[in-house]
């Protein structure tokens, strides 16, 4: 039987503990069914489980682990054993107290006054620490909310930054095998042309050995005219 309950401490609905965990029903019922299979106690009314502000902190490390239920709910009934045997002992240490508590009313008064105020303090502590675990696991999913940000944006920045440098890559391979095609086609225009002028020496040569040729030949013609005109003389 659970005796980690607080005097007047407020029960919730399966439908209060849906809003406040910020789960569906159906999901309060089957962490419920989870945590009760590994041993866990609820507060019940009949076949209905009434939960208090322990049992909502239980939904909510099972609806962030990044553990199994199961495994999840085995540590959350090993913490709640620890309490309930904490307050098992307190509750001994309780009555061993009334037990020696003194019979004088006056004294007696004094001795509830300062037992009350220690328990008020003790149950202050316990909402202080519940509070600082709540803000604390707060905290905690922000970061990591926060660390998925950063990581996703920093994929997106690098893969941006790749596109662009492939694309700049593509750009300069493109204008580099441009003006490689310019170039030989320069190179080619000048071997034609080079061509060209050869062509034209050959035929100038050509012509100029016809000439020559030629020329030598009328030369010829007509040393022998003269040759025999002498040889006419000479006779």
């Amino acid at each position: 039987m659970r005796r980690d309950i607080q005097p007047n401490e407020r029960a919730f609905s399966s439908k209060e503990v849906a809003e406040a965990v910020g789960i569906a029903t159906p999901t309060v019922r089957k962490y419920g069914q989870v945590l009760e299979r590994n041993g866990y106690e609820f507060l019940k009314d009949g076949d209905r489980r009434i939960f208090v502000q322990s049992d909502i902190e239980a939904l909510i490390a099972l609806r962030d682990t990044p553990n199994s239920l199961d495994d999840t709910a085995k540590e959350l009934v090993g913490l709640q054993q620890e309490r309930l045997k904490e307050s098992n002992e307190t509750e001994i240490a309780i009555s061993d107290t009334y037990e020696t508590l003194p019979h004088d009313p006056n004294q007696l008064k004094e001795a509830l006054m300062i037992l009350f105020k220690e328990l008020a303090a003790t149950r202050e502590m316990n909402v202080q620490l519940t509070n600082d675990m709540s803000q604390l696991k707060t905290t905690v999913s922000r970061l990591q909310q926060d660390h998925h940000i950063i990581s996703s944006t920093i994929g997106n920045s690098a893969q941006k930054t790749n596109a662009k440098i492939q694309k700049l890559t593509e750009q300069q391979t493109i204008h580099y095998e441009t003006l490689l095609q310019q170039e030989k086609q320069k190179g080619e225009q000048l071997q034609r042309e080079i061509q060209i002028m050869r062509d034209e020496q050959k035929r100038e040569w050509s012509s100029q050995n016809d000439f020559n040729q030629r020329l030598e030949e009328a030369i010829q013609q007509r040393k022998g005219r003269w040759e025999k005109l002498f040889s006419i003389f000479r006779k």
